[in-house]
């Protein structure tokens, strides 16, 4: 397999790269920190999969997730698997509608990182601990309990998205039924723990 791994932490590319080192399923590990000509890299490259890291620095302009779905756009039959520390319900499902093929976290092992990858290389996906008990958040939710979380109060959200104090309370009851809390610290808390709100 020839893989190509997008991810700004240089150490953990080295890291990943020497213990797949000699391994007879890779032919070759490839990695890329900067993503600003990520498909012409792609063209040059031609990866059997590309191994995406869903937090990218400030440097690239998009995060992993929004990157991936432009690389789809234009190589549809790709196989991209995103890859994170942070193994949140919500990456797992957003990386799922995007179109990669799997979801795997950081924490595994290169053994358990090889099988996974041949799984995927022979048309299989791999998406663990996918729940869909939660009905999800729509994106004026998402806007609202972020702003939540950043400490802005009902009537202050309000004014900033322009919008009634109403529809904001609206909004917010939403976040609570779908998130099963009942108030606005049990949101933060439960958004967070979901990937709703971005780790800081």
């Amino acid at each position: 397999m020839k893989i190509l791994l997008v991810d700004d932490h240089m150490l953990f590319a080295k890291s990943l790269e020497i213990a797949l080192e000699g391994h007879s399923l890779i032919e070759s590990l490839t990695s890329i920190q900067d993503t600003g000509n990520i498909l012409e890299d792609i063209c040059r490259l031609n990866p059997d999969i590309i191994l995406m890291d869903i937090n990218l620095n400030q440097r690239n302009n998009e995060d992993g997730l929004s990157l991936s779905r432009r690389i789809l756009k234009e190589f549809p039959q790709q196989k991209l698997v995103m890859l994170s520390g942070y193994d949140l319900p919500v990456y797992r499902r957003e990386s799922c509608k995007i179109g990669a093929r799997g979801f795997i976290s950081k924490t595994v092992s290169p053994e358990e990182l090889l099988h996974i990858l041949s799984f995927i290389a022979n048309g299989h996906t791999y998406f663990p601990n996918t729940d869909s008990f939660m009905e999800e958040l729509t994106l004026s939710e998402k806007e609202v309990l972020q702003m939540l979380a950043e400490g802005w109060k009902r009537k202050e959200i309000a004014n900033r998205l322009f919008l009634s104090e109403r529809t904001v309370s609206n909004h917010l009851q939403h976040v609570f039924d779908k998130l099963q809390v009942s108030s606005s610290v049990e949101a933060v808390a439960k958004g967070l723990q979901l990937g709703y709100i971005p780790p800081v």
